[in-house]
């Protein structure tokens, strides 16, 4: 489980030299619009991601006339720093250097809703991927190297069908093959483990988003075309060797896990035929079963909440918090305090934010 008991922002954006000894269960800042909230939450996702979940641009969070951006924190009793510049990177956990932004997830895993990011449900396939794969990965971490030798593998392929010699083609995809079922398996698996989660009693205080009386399923789709089952070798195989000349043509292999998605049924009507409100609720719920799952496995994350009161209404918020606060993990959630929130005043630090400066309210 990890805390974050001391956060040093010394550069991010409009935020400068920001000092905060953070409770381990709830925090709360309140501002309003464009002093900095989302900013905030976006600095605590990136000590957890080295990226942003906003911009692919390291010049968009470096501050003005800075060269770099800089948060320094005590997470879990170890110290741990994160310096970015445009053309390098130093994360330091303890006394050690490390180079892998997976070890620093692992170190401070962090979940998050925002709009800025946007909602699973109804979303782009990629987010969906991303989401998903998140919770694979907290989930069994040694499905980590499979998917670097995928990726790995995926990259070769289509240099040679960018080239003019395929000699090695049919081992890449005999490659891509067994290592696109083990994927997909990691994926199945950690779906399973939701679904088997949602019908558990724990979830009764979420009956404001699902009622006990509707059904909620999530469904793989694999990468594949319908015809090719994507967790069957033989036809993956079948079907790479049948098409090559295809992919030779198009000069890039355009089926596998980098492009599965993630369906969504209520009541057995597709996320497509639901309302965006329905789709909002549905997307929380998937959201606090990844939560759920990693906090039963004593690897529960930090919470991150952008603008609470923006996309919920006050049902909607009282059960999150509720659900939440009952699972004993830090929470991070900015507002411009516009809505009462049930908040324990003995498990909570609220802060205020105006121009990119935190102080205690």
């Amino acid at each position: 489980m990890a805390i974050i008991e001391k956060l040093h922002v010394a550069r991010f954006r409009n935020l400068n030299n920001q000092y905060l000894e953070p409770n381990k269960n709830i925090n709360l800042v309140l501002g309003s619009n464009g002093q900095g909230k989302t900013n905030f939450i976006e600095s605590l996702y990136y000590l957890g991601h080295n990226r942003s979940f906003k911009s692919k641009n390291i010049k968009d969070v470096i501050p003005f006339d800075e060269e770099l951006v800089q948060i320094n924190a005590i997470i879990d009793g170890e110290k741990t720093t994160l310096n970015k510049s445009r053309s390098k990177s130093t994360i330091v956990i303890g006394d050690k250097k490390i180079t892998s932004n997976s070890l620093l997830s692992q170190h401070l895993p962090t979940q998050i809703i925002s709009p800025d990011r946007g909602f699973i449900v109804g979303g782009t396939p990629k987010l969906k991927r991303s989401y998903l794969d998140w919770g694979v990965f907290h989930n069994n971490k040694e499905i980590l190297k499979t998917y670097k030798s995928y990726n790995k593998t995926l990259k070769n392929i289509n240099a040679i069908l960018n080239g003019n010699n395929q000699n090695q083609l049919d081992e890449w995809l005999s490659k891509f093959s067994l290592l696109s079922v083990e994927i997909s398996n990691a994926r199945i698996n950690y779906i399973q483990k939701l679904t088997k989660m949602l019908e558990e009693s724990s979830l009764k205080k979420l009956e404001s988003f699902v009622e006990s009386t509707q059904s909620l399923e999530f469904v793989l789709q694999t990468g594949w075309t319908k015809d090719v089952d994507g967790l069957n070798n033989n036809e993956i195989n079948q079907y790479l060797q049948n098409n090559k000349n295809s992919f030779i043509r198009t000069k890039h292999l355009g089926y596998g896990p980098h492009r599965a998605s993630v369906d969504f049924f209520l009541d057995k009507k597709n996320e497509g035929f639901l309302s965006r409100g329905e789709q909002k609720k549905l997307s929380i719920v998937f959201w606090m079963l990844q939560v759920l799952v990693l906090a039963k496995e004593n690897s529960a994350p930090v919470v991150l909440i952008d603008d609470i009161s923006s996309e919920l209404d006050q049902n909607k918020i009282n059960s999150i918090l509720d659900f939440l606060t009952n699972l004993n993990i830090q929470i991070f959630i900015t507002d411009i305090g516009n809505k009462e929130l049930p908040l324990d005043p003995r498990k909570t630090n609220i802060y205020r934010i105006e121009k990119g400066v935190i102080v205690s309210a």
